[in-house]
């Protein structure tokens, strides 16, 4: 099963208060299916209008690719030219940095990722990681 509405909902508040807990900027955060599909988005007040396609960006790159942002990211380091072909093949809309965390459900399989973006990029998967938490499932940074 995927990811239902409850849990993208419950992803956000978990990840949105983790933020104001560890006293980050404003934080937008997105949730996709394991399609690449938006399931819910949320932008605080005072974050950028542009965080959407940044969180979209992150969790897009995750989900399309079986790979957290810090993997892709590492990646992107060692084979630039691999990452710049994979993203010039989805129209530029990755973003390889931490921030992108795959879901997976309790069998290890892929149901979505969420894309957090507002703080450094270390932080936003952390705040991430604890929406996944929250919602039952399994966080791969």
């Amino acid at each position: 099963m995927g990811i239902t509405l409850d849990q993208a909902r419950t992803m956000i508040a978990a990840t949105l208060e983790t933020g104001h807990e560890m006293g980050l900027k404003p934080l937008s955060v997105v949730v996709l299916d394991a399609g690449g599909n938006v399931q819910a988005f949320e932008r605080e007040d005072g974050a950028a209008p542009g965080r959407f396609a940044i969180a979209h960006g992150k969790a897009y790159g995750s989900v399309m690719l079986g790979m957290a942002g810090t993997a892709q990211m590492a990646r992107a380091e060692a084979q630039a030219y691999f990452m710049g072909a994979v993203n010039g093949l989805f129209g530029g809309q990755l973003v390889p940095v931490p921030g992108g965390v795959l879901v997976r459900d309790a069998s290890g399989a892929v149901v979505g990722a969420v894309g957090v973006t507002g703080d450094t990029s270390d932080n936003d998967a952390a705040a991430a990681q604890a929406g996944i938490v929250a919602a039952g499932l399994v966080a791969e940074i």
